[in-house]
Formats: structure tokens, sequence, C-alpha cells
């Protein structure tokens, strides 16, 4: 039994009427389909990288004006531009295979678990350890999600032992999309970069691997950052295993690709310096929010250290008013927890933007000098850092008002200095001051002065009150000669 990835209708949608169906990857384009229907989310993420780079395969972009006049989905010019690339995207039975070395590999398979990054490792499992993933969650799957499971794992493959591989943006990757809110063809069509349509030549499990025991790293085309294989790339050596219509194990051998330089279109990167090479972001595990937009769904013109996913920076010349920010926040081999977040992409005349950039950081200096001042109640670590945590959800209604405020032409830069404040002191007190009169006097002393620096940084006193005033563009108070006003 074999799938075709191009001919075959697999991939789960739910459509704007609510109902749900099965549709070929070329439907994607067809009116009221609305988003990927896995049971996962690193699937739907996965999915809509998937067909992006489809569509950068066969039918990309020429510039933007060819852009804006194929906007609305043509499905059966799509199924007409896919349909010679079928042959490349059989998953099972003889020949090439998608995303698995093109020739068979001997060895004992591994249990189709292996595919998902929050399934129990192999050390985990001898040592009992799968105490919150167990092992054998997936006894065998079915060849529509084995397919998704692979590309997945593929463009996201975390650190697996000696040998095995990181995909090119290294272990779980930080992925942003622009969205357009129009359904799924409309998102899909908004990230997929200008370009050529490629060759099947250009699909690694069309070749022999590029073993890469030696060291050897493969590098973009000449002159470009990313390729066809950026979409579709296979640092892993992988085979399935199929019994009848069910995918029962994969045999993997090390050594896959190891990809250095590319940068991918749907990441964003950073560098430690001027003229260092550009690293791949990774989420945080939490949630995300406006604390992380800075470097990730926007940025300063000054700022030479962090690069926006090409997709966002053509993201404001397509009509996309959102970002879906997802992906694997991961401890080395250890997944923490998977980030799907939806937020808005901001589009403001410079001096706005500057002003919303400020109001960031000083939301991030805020949140430390909270941090700091809750040393005399709360231990260093997880308690502290979970407060800060709740420092930032808290005042993110207020921080959206502000952005809508800022589109109209106001400023509130004053007003967030006021709720930022006000939401730090409130935390305070209900830390610090709930049975304080039973506390020895000196704990009380230092909980006062505590509070006492918490209110003079809102102030603009000391290091983390220079840090608020400077972002926002306020004068710092007065100095007396020799100290403070």
């Amino acid at each position: 039994m074999s799938m075709n990835l191009i001919a075959d209708a697999w991939i789960p949608v739910f459509c704007k009427d609510g109902s749900r169906k099965v549709i070929a990857p070329w439907q994607m384009a067809e009116p009221g389909v609305l988003r990927p229907d896995w049971p996962r989310a690193d699937l739907n993420l996965g999915c809509l990288e998937f067909l992006i780079g489809l569509v950068y395969l066969a039918d990309p972009p020429a510039n933007i004006e060819d852009w804006d006049d194929r906007r609305p989905g043509d499905p059966e010019r799509l199924r007409e531009m896919l349909a010679p690339y079928a042959p490349a995207f059989e998953l099972l039975g003889e020949g090439p295979r998608f995303l698995q070395d093109l020739e068979p590999l001997e060895g004992a398979p591994n249990s189709v678990d292996m595919l998902f990054i929050d399934s129990a490792g192999g050390n985990t499992a001898r040592n009992n350890a799968d105490l919150m993933v167990h092992r054998g969650r997936y006894g065998a799957l079915d060849p529509e999600s084995a397919a998704m499971a692979l590309f997945t794992f593929q463009a996201h493959a975390p650190s697996g032992g000696a040998g095995n591989r990181t995909s090119m943006r290294g272990g779980g990757p930080l992925v942003t999309l622009a969205d357009p809110r129009d359904g799924l063809w409309a998102l899909v069509w908004a990230n997929v970069p200008e370009g050529l349509p490629g060759s099947s030549k250009d699909l690694p499990w069309m070749r022999p691997t590029q073993v890469s025991d030696d060291k050897r790293e493969t590098l973009p085309p000449e002159g470009a950052t990313f390729g066809i294989e950026g979409f579709f790339g296979m640092p892993r050596r992988l085979r399935l295993v199929a019994e009848g219509r069910r995918v029962t194990g994969v045999i993997q051998k090390p050594w896959g690709t190891n990809y250095a330089l590319w940068k991918h279109p749907l990441s964003p990167y950073y560098r430690l310096k001027p003229g260092e090479p550009w690293l791949p972001k990774h989420p945080r595990a939490g949630r995300f929010g406006y604390r992380n937009w800075l470097g990730v769904t926007m940025k300063s013109k000054a700022d030479e250290l962090t690069e926006l996913a090409l997709c966002l920076r053509d993201g404001r010349n397509r009509g996309a008013g959102a970002v879906i920010v997802g992906g694997w926040a991961m401890d080395n081999m250890k997944p923490r927890d998977f980030v799907w977040s939806e937020q808005p992409l901001v589009d403001l005349p410079p001096e706005a933007e500057d002003r919303l950039i400020g109001m960031i950081l000083a939301g991030e200096a805020a949140g430390i000098a909270l941090r700091a001042s809750l040393a005399p109640v709360l231990a260093e670590g997880e308690a502290r850092e979970a407060e800060r945590e709740a420092f930032f959800q808290a005042t993110e209604p207020a921080f959206l008002r502000h952005l809508q405020a800022l589109a109209l032409g106001t400023d509130p830069r004053t007003d967030w200095l006021e709720q930022l404040r006000r939401q730090a002191l409130d935390q305070f007190g209900a830390l610090a001051f709930s049975g304080l009169d039973r506390r020895p006097t000196r704990e009380i002393e230092v909980i006062v002065a505590a509070h006492r620096n918490l209110q003079s940084s809102f102030l603009g006193y000391g290091k983390f009150g220079g840090d608020m005033f400077d972002a926002l563009g306020l004068d710092r108070p007065a100095r007396k000669k020799g100290k403070a006003a």
C-alpha cells in the first residue's frame, strides 16, 4: 500500500461552515477551507510549513505584483502545477520515499513514537523515567499521520544522541507566519517566498543522502540563504516500516545532512554581535505575549542583532494583520512546552512604532524591578519568575489598548508607566504585606525598604527606573549634588 502526498486526499481541515473534511494539497486553494485539523498543535504547524513549501516548490510568485494578481485561490491551476512533482511524493513502497533515505536502511525499527518530539526517549524508557509522557503512545500510525509526523520531525528535529542531526534551524525552532485571517489559502499564500518553480531534483530524498560522519556541512545554494531544500530538509536518516495500511516502525541511522548557514524564511534569527553568523531563534517555555515581540514579530531599525523571518518582512506588503508564533521550547533534548500564539502584526508610522518599542522595553524593566523587589519574600528561581510572568499577563490588555491608541495618533506612554507602577505595587503588596505585623522587626525593615525602592523605580530612580524612563523617552529626575534627588 502506498500514499501520494500530492495526488491523494490526506490532510484533515476545518471549514468556515463548521464542517470537517479531508483534502489533497491543491484543494487548500478552495474557498471555505479555514485551517488544518490534525489532533496535535505541532502537526498543524508542520502542515502549514509543508503547504507553504509545496507552493514555493511548484508555483511561487515571481514578484509582489504577481503575488497580488494571484491572491484569489485557483485550485485548478494549483492542481496542474503540483501534478508533475507527484512521483517525488510517495510515502511508502519502492523507489524514492518522501523525506526518507533513497536506499533502504538495515536494522531493527524503532517505535513510531520517535517521530514525536515529546515522546519518551530511549534512555528515559530504559530508566523507567517516562512518568509524564509514557512510552508506546502510538503503537502504529495511519499513513496520513505518519506523513505529517515525519515532516514535522525533520523540520524541527531536536538533538538526538551521537550523529543524529538537528534540523537546519536547530532543535525546536521558532516559527512565525504572517496571517491575513482569511482562511487557509490566504495564510499559505501570504508566506510563500518569491522565486521560480523548483525541480524534483532539488528534493534531498531524490538523491543519495549527504552523509555527514566526516563533519561535512551542506550549505545553501550559491548566492542564496535558502532554497527548495529549506522547506524539505533531511537532517535525520529514516525509513518508515509499514504493515498493510499501518506504519509500525522507523529505522534510523546517524549522520544525516548537516546544514550550515541556511536561513529558513519562516523563522527569525539573531546574532551575538554585528558580523557574526546568524543563529535561529527558539521559543521559551510559557505564554508568548507582548514582552516577546521584539526580534520575533517586530524590531527597531537600529537593531543589527536580530532579523525577522522573511515572511514577516514581506507580510506588511501582503496585507497580513496577525502573526502565528509556534514551536517546541526545548531544554537540549527535552521538550518543555509547545508554544502556539496569535499576535497582531504591528504596522505603525515610524515615530509611533518607536514609542511602542519603548513601551515594551519599559515593561521589561518594570518586570525586572518587581522580581528584584520580591527577594525578601520569595526565593530566587521559579517562584519569582512566575510573579514576573503574571505581571506581563496582567498588563497585556492595557498594552494592546495602547497599541490601538498609537495607531490613532495619541501618545499613551505616561499612562502606560502608571499602569506598570500600579500592577507592580499591587503584586508586591499582595505577597509582602499579608501578615507583615507578625514578622520579625528586621524582616519588616527589609520589606519596607524593598517597597520604597520599587516605588522609586517608577519615579525614574535607580537602574530599573532609569531604564524605564529612557525607554519611554522621559526625562530622568534631576539629581541633587552628591546623591539622587
